[in-house]
């Protein structure tokens, strides 16, 4: 490994592909064939095979979860300060896998992928998604790296709506369920929000009802105000105050001046919406956040999500943070009281931290302490 990655770090690492053996039919009805999964893997599976870890990924996130693509890579994968040797999630104790959800716009099979009955990308015209088609395919991926049980799913936000998800469709396959930042449905509020961001991306004149690939354009600045909105709900008022205040960039407040004032906070929103409008697909967003609006562990279980748990014997860690208003610590308990109802072992700790929504990405160090303690745990 080069002296240039930190001795925690995975360093380099190389994603891989398989096309699914077979044809995935989705919750809406649909079928697609001929599917792509992009996965990266961290750490040795162990001759027992009882070592593997999934990922699951958030609304934004995909398969390249730690290490480096490249030695001149300045930022490593986005759950880097999680997974390493020695970190919470220890490569090396476990086999670690995590992949671009379909839908995705990393490689996997999406929007932007061509669509065989057309020949032209798939635009809107991709399926619409739920959270237990992304299980179905990753469990179609577990088959075909030869990995007979989980030792643990793990996933943060709508990573952890897929972790949950693995305990009513494959309730034998997981040992662990671990969930961060998350909930068992989302609340009016957090709905309303994601359909605004949807209606600033098909509100852009290069839109192109979906099919703006075809037309050589793309929604770029109803993306980049949809990533605001979402961003501004990740992080709380009060880490937004300790990082931006009123501080200003440019102009003044001096009378006698008609010089426009641009806050901090203004270049900073706006330099967040023109990097992922850059880097992210806007039909992946709307099905993302579309399948985040869907998902209801208890809908199918007479609105009780503790039948929904009542199946495996699964453990469970859950974990809270008390500045995230959009994923709030008491959507947190509601999963805790539906596992404790359905007599299912849970551990759940609720973690002070100033950072909102976002904090289950960032290394502080109370999260790291418990969390690593509980993957330390997890018998191999």
């Amino acid at each position: 490994m080069p002296q240039d990655f930190p001795a925690d770090s995975v360093g380099l690492v190389t994603p891989a592909s398989v096309e699914l053996p077979q044809a995935v039919t989705l919750a809406c009805g649909r079928t697609l064939h001929n599917v792509n999964i992009v996965y990266e893997t961290y750490g040795e599976l162990n001759a027992q095979k009882n070592n593997a870890v999934l990922i699951c990924h958030a609304l934004s996130g995909n398969h390249h979860a730690a290490g480096f693509h490249s030695v001149d890579d300045k930022k490593p994968g986005w759950w880097d300060y999680y997974i390493g040797p020695g970190k919470p999630i220890d490569t090396n104790k476990f086999h670690v896998v995590s992949m671009n959800n379909i839908g995705g716009c990393a490689g996997s099979t999406g929007p932007m992928s061509i669509n065989p009955d057309t020949g032209k990308p798939w635009g809107i015209d991709f399926p619409l998604l739920r959270v237990r088609d992304w299980v179905t395919t990753q469990k179609m991926l577990m088959d075909a790296l030869g990995i007979p049980q989980w030792a643990a799913v793990i996933g943060g936000s709508l990573g952890g709506m897929q972790a949950m998800r693995w305990c009513v469709d494959f309730p034998d396959l997981l040992r662990h369920c671990v969930v961060s930042a998350s909930a068992l449905k989302l609340t009016a509020q957090n709905i309303a929000f994601n359909e605004i961001a949807r209606q600033a991306i098909t509100s852009d004149p290069d839109w192109c009802e979906g099919h703006f690939l075809q037309h050589g354009k793309f929604p770029k600045n109803g993306l980049a105000v949809a990533r605001m909105v979402g961003h501004v709900t990740y992080l709380s008022g009060d880490a937004m105050g300790e990082k931006f205040g009123r501080d200003l960039r440019s102009g003044t407040f001096a009378t006698g001046t008609d010089v426009p004032v641009e806050f901090q906070v203004q270049s900073y929103l706006r330099y967040q919406g023109e990097s992922f409008s850059t880097n992210f697909d806007a039909n992946t967003y709307i099905l993302m956040t579309k399948a985040l609006d869907y998902f209801d562990l208890g809908r199918e279980f007479d609105d009780d999500p503790a039948k929904a748990f009542a199946a495996t014997d699964s453990q469970f860690f859950i974990t809270a943070f008390t500045s995230d208003w959009r994923f709030s610590p008491e959507r947190s308990r509601e999963i805790v009281q539906a596992l404790v109802r359905a007599n299912k072992s849970v551990s759940y700790a609720e973690i002070e931290a100033s950072q909102g929504h976002d904090a289950f990405l960032i290394p502080i160090p109370r999260y790291l302490e418990v969390f690593g303690t509980y993957m330390q745990e997890i018998d191999t």
